[in-house]
């Protein structure tokens, strides 16, 4: 459900605009409006400070997991102090990491080379004896050896599969023309460049004890990122609120919880140069929206806030599409093995984590154990017919659900069915909001395709009403009742036979709309099918190629040996990619159902923005 809200709209000497917020930010009950902020220079570089800090916030933390940190570092004195310390660390290892990368490029670049001194090089060259270097293919210097220049002497230095490294040494002065590739050498070589390296990477070393005093001074850094955020906030508060009386009084728009309100009816009464009005809020409001739910609907908030929360004044659709949203689950991973496996998953994420790590873990657990049943219930477990593990006869009954044969329907169904809720709560709405005689059109809707569903598809299912049934005078009457609030009632405001036309074209819409609407639904018995084959086929694939699948026989224990482990390096592959693959799929397509199909025809309308009051950030 969404939680209640008042409105207040509260007059403020802007002398007392400061201290008014900050005691806003210790009671952390009320919601300014700052719709319509526009964030000035200072502004940005306030936000640019905050995700700086945010950022390093959670490069400490992954560095805390490292080998390199130092649990017994000792912390700044002010988290300002040990955020300068990080972010000046920070740009060095990344300007030594770099320096670090050029110069071991360069050293493989020299390695062929050898060992060798620039100071001697030159030393000979003021001597008269010239080395050039060069590096060619193997044919040229092949020839280059038969063919040998005066006055020039080769000596090989190194050779790999294509290229042959050499030096030419000239003793006359003399230019002379060499079939290769010329080199100028560096100063240094591999040797001196490598040492050089490690001479950095010793001074990158001596960062980690910065880093490790940056993680013990970690709650100082959120103590600042914390103010820079409650700076923010007045800002914000300050850009958006409404100036009189040449400045002297601001107007600010503010919300609170009902269930709250006292506490801030009280702290406003006391408040001295102020004056206030309240009110309930209402669906013309654009009130912010906070979900007030029960701990099972909570989980599904998660999925929810995916897409949009509902609009304020309307109806939060949680606690109604969750149980859908597992059930779905359930049925498009169709596997109690790996129901089992996502929820060990969900058991091992507990432990870790936040809460919001925990609300997903929670919901994986609640989504694995639904798959579980289900899958169970149709008898499969990682591909393996559970009928046939435990005895059962092809052909013969079982309690289990045959699933490629007799789900398909059940997949229309239950979309019918989601979609027949959806209907009713789009009825609900519009009643409450714009009086019964404005929902005619869509209760002729929903009156035929109720009175369809029983008549005609509950029979399918061995579950007809007697006396109520396609040929019966009562469903003729009820799909009379529909037709006739859906082409002649659609508008009591106008004039019939305008209402005639537009009500079939309406049809003509909804017919479509709907056809395709339960249709989507067939999805999830393709996916869930599609999964179960996948793992067979593994199943398979493991038997086949290991050899398994003719039996052990008289073969040899360690050839025995060699064909589990074969079988089972195929099935962890195996039922590893169609589990990831199928666990997205799960997660995924009943996530559309519920946002395309079940919140159209649920009239779901979005908020404006979340519920969130000024408050203390630490």
């Amino acid at each position: 459900m969404i939680s209640k809200m008042i409105r207040y709209d509260i007059v403020l000497y802007a002398g007392e605009q400061e201290r008014f917020v900050n005691e806003l930010r210790e009671l952390g009950l009320v919601d300014i409006t700052t719709t319509g902020w526009e964030p000035s220079e200072r502004d940005r570089g306030l936000l640019m400070e905050i995700e700086s800090h945010n950022k390093a916030l959670e490069a400490l933390a992954a560095f805390a997991k490292s080998e390199n940190y130092q649990a017994d570092a000792k912390p700044y004195a002010t988290g300002a102090e040990a955020y300068a310390k990080y972010d000046e660390a920070r740009e060095k290892r990344q300007q030594l990491q770099q320096e670090v990368a050029r110069l071991r490029k360069l050293a493989d670049d020299v390695a062929p080379w050898g060992c060798y001194s620039a100071e001697d090089i030159e030393r000979l060259a003021r001597r008269g004896i010239t080395l050039r270097f060069f590096m060619s293919q193997h044919a040229a210097y092949e020839k280059l050896m038969e063919e040998p220049i005066e006055g020039v002497t080769i000596a090989e230095i190194c050779r790999t599969a294509s290229t042959v490294y050499f030096a030419a040494i000239i003793t006359d002065g003399s230019q002379v023309i060499v079939d290769g590739q010329e080199v100028r050498l560096p100063e240094k070589d591999s040797r001196a460049l490598l040492a050089e390296v490690d001479a950095l990477l010793a001074e990158d070393k001596a960062i980690d004890e910065v880093f490790s005093r940056a993680v013990a001074s970690k709650e100082l850094i959120e103590d600042e990122c914390a103010k820079h955020k409650e700076q923010l906030q007045g800002l914000k508060v300050d850009a958006t609120a409404g100036r009189e009386a040449d400045g002297e009084l601001l107007i600010l728009e503010g919300w609170a919880e009902a269930d709250t309100a006292e506490k801030v009816d009280k702290m406003l009464e006391e408040y001295p140069y102020l004056v206030f009005e309240r009110r309930d809020a209402t669906i013309d409001d654009e009130a912010p929206v906070k979900l007030k739910n029960n701990k099972f609907a909570r989980l599904f908030e998660l999925i929810g806030s995916m897409y949009a929360l509902p609009k304020y004044g309307t109806l939060d659709l949680t606690a109604i599409f969750g149980p859908f949203y597992m059930l779905f689950f359930a049925i498009c991973l169709n596997d109690a093995g790996y129901g089992a496996v996502l929820l060990a998953l969900g058991l091992a994420l507990l432990k870790k984590g936040g809460p919001k790590l925990r609300q997903a873990a929670w919901l994986s657990i609640v989504c694995a154990s639904a798959t579980i049943i289900f899958g169970t219930y149709t008898g499969s477990l990682f591909g393996m017919s559970i009928p046939e593990l435990l005895g059962y006869e092809a052909g013969e009954p079982t309690p289990f659900l045959d699933f490629p044969n007799q789900f398909f329907s059940i997949a229309l169904a239950i979309g019918v069915v989601q979609i027949l809720i959806g209907m009713a709560i789009n009825l609900y709405m519009q009643t409450k909001l714009f009086g019964f005689t404005s929902t005619f059109g869509l209760l002729g809707w929903f009156i035929i395709l109720l009175s369809g569903s029983i008549a005609i598809g509950l029979p399918m299912f061995d579950l007809g009403i007697p006396g109520f049934d396609a040929s019966s005078p009562i469903f003729y009457g009820c799909v009379g009742v529909g037709a006739f609030l859906m082409l002649v009632l659609n508008n009591i405001k106008r004039n019939p036979l305008i209402n005639i036309g537009a009500g079939l074209w309406d049809a003509y819409n909804n017919i479509t709309g709907l056809l395709s609407d339960v249709l989507s639904y067939i999805r999830l018995f393709a996916i869930g099918l599609s999964g179960g084959v996948l793992a067979q086929v593994f199943n398979s694939l493991a038997m086949g190629l290991s050899g398994l699948s003719e039996g052990i026989g008289d073969s040899a224990w360690y050839v025995v040996a060699l064909q589990i482990v074969a079988a089972s390096i195929i099935l962890i592959i195996g039922h590893g990619i169609n589990l990831f693959m199928s666990a997205i799929s799960s997660f995924v397509h009943p996530m559309r159902l519920t946002f395309v199909e079940f919140y159209k025809n649920a009239g779901f309308e979005m908020g404006q923005r979340i519920f969130d009051p000024v408050r203390k950030m630490k």
